[in-house]
This record gives C-alpha cells, structure tokens and sequence, in this order.
C-alpha cells in the first residue's frame, strides 16, 4: 500500500537537496528539516541529520563530540567527506608523473610474480620476497587512459562511498580490495606477468557501493548496469588482469557487506575482523603460490 500510495505523488513536486540543489530527495534532517539527499544523510538515532547540523551539535545540551551521529557504517563524520579518495587520487597520479619521468621507476613497482623467468634465476618478485609489490601496484599506472579511468571511477564511486562509510572504513575497504585483487593474480597469472593499477581496488568499490545501496532500498540497476560494462571490458580485453579484478570485487562485497550489516553493538569488532579474515585469505594465497615458484 505504500508503494502504491507514493507513485501516485508528482516527483518534480519533490524538494531540493539544499546542498546539491541538482538532486530531488524525500529526505528532511530530524533537527533543521532541511531536504538532504543520500550523499548527506547522516545516520541518526531517529532518521538522518545533514552534516551542518551533525558538526554544530544543535539541539543537545551537551558537547557536539558526545552525541555526534555516526555514519551507516559507524563511522565518524567529517568536514570533507571526500578527503582520503582525493588523497589516493593524489598518490595515484603523482606515481604516474614519476613513472613518466623515469620509465626504469615502473620494474620497481609493478605486481610481478618473478623475473626473470626460468630456466633463469629470478632476482626479484613477490616470490623473492618483494611483498611490498602488492601496495606499490596498486598506485601504478602506465598508460595515461588508464589512470584517467581508474581515477574517475575512483571520484565518483569512491567519493560518495567514503561519505557513507567513514573515513577509516573506506580506507580499510580499498586497500583490502586491492591487495585481495593482487592476490588472486599473483595465484592465477604467469609469474613473469607485470601487473599493476588500482583496479582491483575500484571494483571493491563497486562491489561495496552495490551492497550499499541494497541496504539503503536504492534503485541498484545503475550500479549494476556499470559493473557489467566494466566485467564486459575486463574479460573481452586481452591485456586486462581479470583476477585482480575478480579478487577486488569479491573482497569488496565480502567486507562491504560487514561494514554495512554489522550489529552496532559489535559493529567495530565484525567490520575490522572481517578486513582481518580477508587479509589472512590473501596472506594464505600468497604464501602457497610463493611455496609454487620457489
């Protein structure tokens, strides 16, 4: 009945996010009744609250910090929601300048299980020991389309997703997702594939924005429609490391999940032993293709 009831409401009669006034919402903050839309809903004990109100305090009379309302994952509002995705858009693009200022940078950095291959002695690898490779592969690109890709989507996923998340959350989120991606590659390539980009972390984005939005009773058809493009790409381009990508994507519905679903009474301790869990499934991935090649 009330499906029925709200779609016989004009939708253009619907508010403006005061905020984003480019975006119709349905959605008023509890304390100023002003119309957020998702990206500045703040969760609330009852209902969702706009960031002015959440950083003021207003309406409680005790310090702001005491009953600051915490994201739908628990995390910790802030002044700029987006700040760590444009901290990794900045690490991501100032190892690109460096890369093209010095191409012998790129062998240093490059996910690679060991070169060179046999019958020769490999000196370097993740197999010789260089694990460092699976964070450094994930800021390195070589191809400027590639960047510009993985950065975009990185803006426009990531961005609303840290929003949602918090901070330190969305953080985890990335680089487990990458590092599961890494994973999944080193296991499954050939030892002497280079592979590299943040595109194992991205898909973990995906992958959380669309558990995400099943929480929220979005409409999920947009990011679902998004990610079978990009499964499209991933599989009909030959040079694209489809394992890091599956490994990203599983990891980021896996640990997204967690963040979203997980009771607030144990909320901290699921979320971060679930990031826990899946980087003892990459650490055990790692160990037994290394056992493999050495």
């Amino acid at each position: 009945m009330d499906q029925a009831e709200g779609s016989t409401q004009d939708a253009k009669s619907l508010p403006m996010c005061y905020r984003h006034p480019d975006r119709e919402t349905g959605v008023q903050c509890t304390r100023c009744e002003r119309p957020i839309c998702p990206e500045c809903m703040v969760s609330a004990s009852v209902g969702f609250q706009c960031p002015e109100c959440v950083r003021g305090g207003s309406g409680a009379g005790h310090a702001p910090a005491a009953s600051r309302p915490r994201t739908v994952a628990g995390g910790t509002v802030t002044a700029d929601p987006r700040l760590v995705t444009k901290i990794l858009i900045g690490i991501n693009i100032a190892v690109f300048i460096a890369v093209q200022a010095k191409s012998s940078l790129l062998n240093d950095l490059v996910l690679i299980g060991e070169w060179p291959p046999k019958p020769y002695q490999a000196t370097m690898g993740v197999a010789e020991g260089e694990w460092y490779r699976f964070v450094t592969s994930m800021f390195t690109h070589e191809a400027i389309w590639h960047i510009a890709f993985n950065m975009l989507s990185l803006w426009w996923i990531g961005g609303p997703l840290e929003a949602a998340l918090g901070r330190a959350r969305y953080l985890a989120l990335y680089f487990v997702s990458g590092l599961a991606g890494g994973a999944l590659t080193y296991l499954l390539a050939g030892p002497s594939t280079a592979s590299l980009g943040a595109s194992g972390a991205i898909f973990g984005l995906f992958g959380a924005t669309a558990v995400l939005m099943r929480r929220l009773n979005y409409d999920m058809r947009p990011v679902i429609a998004l990610l079978v493009i990009n499964l499209i790409i991933t599989f009909g381009w030959g040079s694209i490391a489809w394992q890091a990508h599956i490994g990203g994507l599983v990891a980021g519905v896996v640990t997204g999940y967690a963040m979203v679903h997980a009771p607030r009474e144990r909320r901290a301790l699921i979320q971060y032993g679930t990031c826990a869990l899946v980087l003892a499934v990459v650490v055990v991935l790692t160990l037994v293709r290394t056992a493999q090649l050495t």
